[in-house]
């Protein structure tokens, strides 16, 4: 397989209503018109430009300010705008969405110099929300961890990143022995603990 039948692989995956696939799926009220094509160019030209990774970050789920709209794992599209062409935002909210577990992880990615050395993902690389609640987030269920598990396991033998890190407990226990590390999740008071610990993993 390859990075862009991973991401063709992505689209065609069928989700059930509560859990949005941003590389499938618009929405009138927020989406752009082709943001799924974009979400799909988005997380291309990111892969490309890491096609040999010192590490792979797991996190948990997509969240609605993140790669919900950027297609990238803790990704916003205003990071997007700061990176420039080819990367585009998708949706219709003015300046694109910022989310912070994005700003931390990102941070401390620029801090070491490791930018282009990790690919982010997650356990499940589609958005989980609230029935009746596009722009919520919402922990991933069993069957949706499992749905995501062969995407990331098909990831990871396209990679072979030397480092494969959990960040938070649902990546942990998605991931198990193929894990090499662990992380705090940067969200709920987790900011400081996530920095200290990918510093020390990855510095």
């Amino acid at each position: 397989m390859t990075v862009a039948q991973l991401v063709g692989a992505l689209a065609a995956c069928e989700t059930p209503a509560t859990l949005i696939n941003p590389y499938r799926h618009r929405d009138d009220a927020f989406d752009a018109v082709d943001a799924p094509r974009h979400r799909q160019a988005n997380l291309l030209a990111y892969l490309a430009l890491r096609p040999a990774p010192r590490a792979l970050l797991v996190g948990e789920a997509m969240g609605w300010r993140g790669g919900r709209f950027s297609g990238i794992a803790f990704t916003s599209e205003r990071q997007l705008a700061q990176w420039g062409a080819p990367f585009s935002a998708s949706s219709l909210h003015p300046g694109g969405w910022t989310e912070s577990s994005a700003t931390i992880i990102h941070g401390v990615l620029d801090e070491l110099a490791l930018e282009h050395q990790v690919v982010l993902w997650n356990s499940v690389p589609f958005h989980p929300h609230p029935s009746g609640k596009p722009l919520g987030n919402r922990a991933p269920t069993g069957g949706e961890i499992a749905l995501g598990r062969p995407l990331l396991e098909q990831l990871v033998g396209l990679l072979q990143p030397a480092e494969i890190i959990a960040v938070g407990r649902v990546a942990e226990a998605t991931l198990g022995d193929l894990a090499t590390g662990r992380v705090r999740h940067p969200a709920q008071g987790g900011a400081t603990l996530c920095r200290n610990g990918l510093r020390a993993l990855l510095g």
